[in-house]
């Protein structure tokens, strides 16, 4: 079943829910003439849209919105908080082309601290799934859950069977003492890959399917933390509020450290172009992230202490 089905279906099973998008339909193309007035295109106005599926949620509707992530999560940022996080209405932000799927495009169209921002907002949920199968077996619990929530569409088709989903609950792929990699979204497909190349190099690699960010599966993280040597997050998100933060978060929480490699986006955008290729300028394709897991120091090492200079 493609997303556009399982809406599709959704909607008219349930009357409650109304699709609506901000003149982005590539999801949504053969929806309209199925529901007549429940479908609502509001033009390029993100802002707009939000305040609009605020209304019909306090009115009893689930609205099911659509556009471009890096238009939905910072144009509309302010609305999302306030109209959806605050009152904690059921609105389901649908974002397309998220982190390196938006790949041709440059930095305006890239949603890289998508992450970061919703989950910093009150009520909201936060999901990134692995491929299209993971995202429609995610999608009903997340629809039909009474919290606002921001699900990263991702509808590429992998070979990979997932397991059942449950809100809040990590999919665990494999369990490693050496290495354990903590991934979400387009970049499961690589972790994978990186998987059989390590170990092909006999070492003991576990994976986990991050993919409820928030709530997020402590439990995985505490678990993967001290049964392995070295816990790799791998994200297409800045480095700063994502997977990374959420595993330092949650080891700080919970009093415990681990060694910790991150791969992600350092401050920067990446190179747009086709995504193999941006993968491969990135250094996030499955070789290159075994390669550099391979060649990590795993011996201890002292942070640096910074003291601060003051003037005169």
């Amino acid at each position: 079943m493609t997303y556009e089905e399982l809406l599709t279906e959704t909607a008219l099973a349930n009357e409650r829910y109304v699709v609506m998008t901000a003149e982005n339909r590539a999801l949504v193309r053969n929806i309209p003439g199925k529901l007549g007035n429940r479908f609502i295109d509001t033009g390029i106005t993100e802002q707009t849209m939000i305040g609009a599926a605020a209304g019909l949620a306090l009115r009893g509707r689930i609205p099911v919105v659509h556009a471009l992530a890096s238009f939905l999560t910072m144009r509309a940022f302010e609305f999302v908080r306030t109209d959806a996080g605050i009152p904690n209405l059921p609105i389901k932000l649908s974002s397309f082309i998220p982190g390196f799927l938006s790949d041709g495009n440059g930095p305006t169209h890239q949603a890289v601290e998508d992450i970061a921002l919703m989950r910093g907002i009150p009520n909201m949920t936060v999901f990134a799934p692995a491929d299209e199968q993971d995202l429609v077996n995610m999608l009903p619990q997340i629809w039909a859950h009474p919290n606002p929530s921001y699900v990263r569409i991702n509808t590429r088709k992998t070979d990979y069977n997932h397991s059942p989903f449950e809100l809040g609950k990590a999919e665990i792929v494999a369990k490693g003492t050496d290495i354990t990699i903590l991934t979400y979204g387009l970049l499961f497909e690589q972790a994978l890959i990186a998987v059989e190349i390590l170990k092909n190099e006999g070492l003991s690699v576990g994976l986990i399917n991050m993919r409820s960010l928030k709530p997020v599966d402590e439990n995985a993280i505490v678990v993967a933390s001290q049964t392995s040597k070295l816990v790799v997050t791998l994200e297409d998100h800045f480095q700063t509020g994502g997977l990374y933060t959420i595993v330092a978060e949650t080891l700080l929480k919970h009093q415990l450290t681990a060694k910790v490699l991150p791969f992600a986006l350092n401050e920067k955008w990446f190179k747009p172009s086709l995504l193999p290729n941006v993968l491969e300028y990135e250094g996030f394709t499955g070789k290159q992230i075994a390669e550099k897991i391979l060649g990590y120091n795993t011996q201890s090492v002292q942070p640096e202490i910074l003291t601060p200079q003051f003037s005169e």
